[in-house]
């Protein structure tokens, strides 16, 4: 059985992320942690989902059986979870969250005592104790050995110093008017205090969560939304996060969203010129555009193209000794402030960016001209094995022939294919997106 995919484990809640699916999964993870437990602690937070209270008090029920503490800190980013589960010294960390998800889907996300996301091979692992119910049930705990569980509130202050940190003392945010769409999700209270620390003029949106409206027309997945309340409060710069905070969209003075790509671009070389950028380069994957590469080659430096998801891309970092990397969608890297893409902090080097240079958003995060590209996401019945699709092959040898770079693949979290073209002809791309919609509906239908 996978139970894993992309990002976790994350599915309908109350149908592939159920109360009992929980709790034995807490338990395959309580055993897998013991034997290199040192505090015997592991931290759970989540999200704003009504969905969340069903699912954590599974997950405490399932640590605490196997002989877990557990430590509660209520809804926080999945950024602030990896952090704090190394600053305070817990064996593991936990995150209960379905990312940019609607508010029904949920899903559980693992991190190790230094807050790095768990490696396929470890995934695979757990999976293992999860079906093995006679070492489940050899491994409940009893008596004195039963562990306990608290809640603690004040943790979010350790958090936002920490983000706050990364920021350059010598600069203010004093005189930039900023619209802040929190999702309606985890990062609702961290993000705007932050900002408002800093000496910002903050319009605060998407700060009401009610258990159900969490990405639901506001943050990332919605940036129409905050470019809108932009040029309404006539703001300097305009960030959306998504429903966990891991993920940052940038909107300019002018109401137009800022490309993943070219943010990344701008990044990397503001840490290059000054000198705080390793490795000569940085990494991003397979779904961003070519434009990217020719821009850092002009900058001489590299790019090296990671496998989808911020995991991903750590792991890639670490290999290359580099400290920058992320994905097109928004999850940025910044590995000497986290481990693990944070919307928070990467908005904040984006603004220390624009302070610094003292430029307007849509001249400052617009470093080049991208090649034409388009991605189609479909729902699909079936993720069939790619080998097994007659007539793929010459799908893919055609568009090729065209000199265009593509990209198809299921989507880790849903079950969906993106499709994504890549070429110098608009309408030449437009027309073979056109085929490939065609051909994968029918295949997959």
């Amino acid at each position: 059985m996978t139970l894993f995919g992309t990002d976790g484990v994350r599915g309908k809640a109350g149908k592939k992320v159920t109360a009992e699916a929980s709790m034995r999964l807490a338990m395959a993870t309580g055993i897998y942690f013991k034997q290199f437990a040192k505090t015997n602690k592991i931290l759970v937070g989540k999200d704003t989902r009504r969905s969340g209270y069903m699912i954590e008090n599974a997950i405490v029920s399932g640590l605490t059986a196997v002989g877990f503490d557990v430590i509660q800190i209520g809804p926080m980013p999945t950024p602030a979870i990896a952090f704090l589960t190394e600053n305070m010294r817990c064996d593991a960390g936990i995150m209960i969250s379905a990312s940019h998800n609607p508010y029904y889907d949920n899903g559980i996300k693992f991190f190790d005592c230094d807050g790095n996301k768990l490696n396929r091979d470890k995934e695979e692992q757990i999976e293992k104790i999860y079906e093995d119910s006679a070492l489940i049930a050899a491994s409940q705990a009893t008596e004195k050995m039963i562990g306990k569980s608290k809640r603690i509130d004040d943790v979010i202050g350790r958090y936002i110093v920490h983000i706050k940190n990364s920021f350059p003392n010598h600069l203010t945010l004093a005189g930039k008017r900023i619209v802040i769409d929190c999702a309606n999700g985890a990062g609702y209270v961290v993000g705007p205090t932050i900002l408002q620390e800093l000496g910002a003029d903050v319009v605060v949106i998407g700060d009401k969560p009610n258990g159900f409206n969490i990405n639901e027309s506001c943050g990332a997945m919605h940036p129409e939304v905050l470019a809108k309340a932009v040029l309404e409060y006539r703001a300097d710069i305009g960030i959306a996060l998504d429903g966990d905070a891991d993920r940052l969209v940038v909107v300019d003075e002018k109401g137009d969203i800022v490309d993943g790509d070219k943010l990344m671009a701008v990044l990397a070389t503001h840490l290059n010129r000054q000198g705080e950028l390793r490795g000569g380069g940085m990494v991003a994957t397979v779904m961003s555009n070519k434009g990217l590469d020719e821009y850092l080659q002009s900058q001489d430096l590299t790019l090296y193209r990671s496998a989808v998801g911020d995991k991903h891309v750590v792991e890639m970092m670490m290999e290359k000794g580099m400290n920058f990397g992320g994905e097109q969608s928004g999850h940025i890297i910044f590995s000497d402030y986290a481990k693990t893409g944070d919307g928070l902090s990467s908005a904040l080097q984006a603004l220390a960016y624009l302070v610094s240079e003292n430029k307007k958003a849509s001249e400052a995060f617009n470093p080049y001209e991208s090649y034409p590209q388009m991605l189609v996401n479909l729902l699909v019945d079936e993720k069939r094995d790619f080998n097994e699709i007659e007539g793929l092959a010459e799908l893919q040898e055609k568009v090729e022939k065209l000199g265009m770079r593509h990209l198809f693949r299921y989507s880790g979290t849903e079950n969906k294919i993106r499709l994504l073209l890549e070429g110098k002809d608009e309408k030449v791309l437009e027309e073979m997106m056109e085929g490939c919609v065609a051909f994968f509906k029918r295949a997959l239908a």
